[in-house]
């Protein structure tokens, strides 16, 4: 397996369309990533906290709107 500096490398010598390619890729990559993460975060309800404080909030005379 490559390591972490040949992998470096192997992107920064990219150029043209292969480094557009690869940005396209990498992003999509990188959200699909955030989206599985949050998505066990919010099964395992690390959110719900947050979620309450929100909605008790909205509910009361804190809640300033956007």
């Amino acid at each position: 397996m490559p390591t972490i500096q040949e992998r470096e490398k192997a992107i920064s010598d990219l150029e043209g369309k292969e480094m557009i390619e690869f940005r396209k890729w990498f992003e999509e990559f990188d959200a699909d990533l955030w989206d599985r993460q949050f998505e066990e975060d919010v099964k395992a309800g690390k959110l719900d906290k947050i979620a309450e404080k929100a909605v008790t909030e909205h509910k009361s005379d804190k809640y300033t709107g956007l």
